[in-house]
């Protein structure tokens, strides 16, 4: 779950911290406090595109930090990438500079974006407060299903990628024939020129040493064996020395036997002295001064560098492309035979896609049955009396294939009693939207959190900013307890303006905006059950409190608890 968030000159904050803990925690404040500033900090903590204008006026960075605790999918992902695992917490930090750069680091080590990325299923899911159902498409809907049910799309996206490949070399090879033929010739020569060089990869390098050994021979020569003199044959050579001292200081070992370590340790240098004496002569034997092995190889370098100006920057690169070349023409050779091995195997490759694709269409339509059910009855939960339908539909046509599958999800529902069931879009009323929405999302989130979780992370921590938006009494109240019925099995964070959902609150934390030295400053605090009464009195009758607002706080938290 996540423990702590921290943010640092970002929008209207100067500096805040808040410490959560497990359950429903809360956020309230007035009106352009800056509570879903906090939301939109940890959005971009779980990877969301950044900009400059975050970055506090006067200020040269933004910086937004939160920690987080670990999980064994998170772990797996940070040693995917290279960053060490301190501990059982995750430290996750983004800094935006006022030019619109950033960094961020994952365990204080430097990460990227794309890894918050990985990092989000795992930890925390936002729901924004611009997500509305009305944006809420068909590929999100698709989504939502498979995550509900933990439905993988792997292997028809496997088989997709597939048909795909052979579909496009196909396409490829059928296209005007007479460009092909013309290419022909080209090809011809490069296969010719690649081909005849009968190349072996890396030999560019290891003619590149020796060229350089030959055009050094005599000094190389004298080099290596003036260090054999020095080593081992001259007369007053190292070995000659050593051994000599050696001989010395084994006869004081015989007296005092501290000087044996001594002697071992002399006798073991002595070794090496010798060994690289005969490695160094024996270099010296094998150079020869070879002017015409030098020319063959200048030829043959002068060849690969050719070679490799054209057709790739290494010699490996380059036999890749000889090889991609003859393949062309034996396709072109071939056409006929190579057409029809193609269009076996793209039927082949369809077969399969539509196989994969059939199963999952079948494994969406039984979970689309289970979840418009169990959907139907949280939103019924929240004061309505809606009908709920989930619409699978497979398209078969290979034009409209994806690597999701063939299927398009629908969502359709019906707010009255007698009404058909009707797009989520078409719903008229904010909080009805409100209220579909978040049904769904705690029917999929305590769906995953059961399923077999093949594919699909479970995060720990659920963000809602002002899901609330529209609803009002006996609704709010339902919307309050549909939260807490979720944050018994995940961390949930909420941000609301209603006193109802506030009340059910296991920590609450009070944003605020005061001025200071004529600059604005947003500030977030846990409050104590007397400073929530307070809290709550004030989101009942506005700035002035009264004591029949306190009394009716007192009475909503006794509620909620009971």
């Amino acid at each position: 779950m996540l423990l702590e968030l921290r943010a640092e000159n970002y929008a209207v904050i100067d500096h805040a911290i808040a410490v959560f803990g497990p359950g429903l925690n809360l956020l309230t404040g007035e009106t352009g406090a800056g509570k879903s500033i906090l939301v939109d900090a940890l959005a971009l903590l779980m990877g969301a595109k950044a900009s400059s204008d975050v970055v506090r006026h006067g200020a040269d960075k933004a910086v937004v930090s939160c920690v987080f605790e670990s999980t064994p999918g998170s772990e797996a992902t940070l040693e995917e990438n290279g960053i060490d695992v301190e501990g059982h917490e995750i430290i996750l930090r983004r800094e935006i500079q006022e030019n619109g750069k950033g960094r961020v680091y994952v365990n204080n080590q430097p990460a990227t974006v794309a890894v918050l990325r990985l990092l989000a299923p795992e930890l925390a899911l936002v729901h924004a407060q611009s997500e509305t159902l009305g944006s809420f498409d068909g590929a999100q809907q698709r989504h939502l299903l498979d995550r509900f049910a933990s439905l993988s799309a792997e292997a028809v996206a496997e088989a997709y990628a597939r048909w795909k490949e052979i579909r496009g070399r196909l396409e490829e090879l059928e296209r005007d024939e007479q460009d092909r033929l013309r290419m022909v010739d080209l090809w011809q020569f490069q296969n010719r020129e690649i081909a005849g060089a009968v190349l072996t990869a890396g030999e560019d390098e290891a003619l590149e040493t020796e060229r350089k050994v030959l055009m050094n021979a005599e000094k190389l020569y004298a080099a290596s064996m003036s260090a054999y003199e020095l080593l081992y044959d001259g007369s007053g050579s190292a070995e000659a020395t050593l051994r000599a001292a050696l001989k010395q200081i084994e006869e004081l070992g015989r007296f005092d036997a501290k000087f044996q370590e001594a002697a071992q340790a002399l006798a073991a240098t002595l070794a090496t002295v010798e060994d690289v004496g005969a490695t160094v002569r024996d270099f010296a034997d094998g150079i020869q001064a070879s002017p015409e092995r030098l020319a063959e190889i200048e030829d043959r370098l002068a060849l690969l560098d050719r070679l490799k100006r054209k057709y790739g920057a290494t010699v490996t690169e380059v036999m890749a492309y000889g090889e991609d070349v003859a393949r062309k023409l034996a396709e072109v050779e071939n056409r006929d035979e190579t057409l029809k091995t193609l269009r076996a195997q793209l039927a082949q490759a369809a077969t399969i896609y539509r196989q994969t694709a059939e199963t999952l269409h079948a494994e969406r339509a039984a979970a689309a049955k289970k979840l418009e059910k169990l959907a139907e009855a949280q939103i019924n939960d929240l004061a309505m009396k809606a009908k709920l339908g989930i619409l699978v539909t497979a398209n078969e046509d290979s034009e409209v294939w994806t690597v999701h599958g063939w299927d398009t999800v629908e969502f359709r529902i019906a707010t009255n009693a007698g009404e058909p069931l009707k797009p989520l879009d078409e719903i008229a009323s904010g909080g009805e939207m409100s209220r579909v929405m978040l049904a769904l999302k705690v029917t999929v989130e305590e769906g995953a959190s059961r399923g077999p979780r093949r594919k699909t992370a479970v995060p720990r921590t659920l963000v809602f900013d002002e899901i609330d938006i529209g609803i009002g009494g006996r609704a709010a109240e339902a919307v309050g307890r549909k939260l807490k019925e979720l944050s018994k099995a995940q961390q949930v964070l909420c941000v609301t303006h209603l006193p109802q959902i506030a009340a059910f609150a296991d920590q609450h934390f009070v944003i605020e905006k005061q001025e200071k030295q004529g600059r604005t400053k947003t500030t977030i605090r846990l409050m104590d059950d007397a400073e929530r009464t307070e809290e709550i009195a004030r989101m009942l009758s506005g700035e002035k409190l009264t004591d029949a607002s306190r009394k009716n706080a007192e009475q909503m938290l006794k509620a909620a608890k009971s």
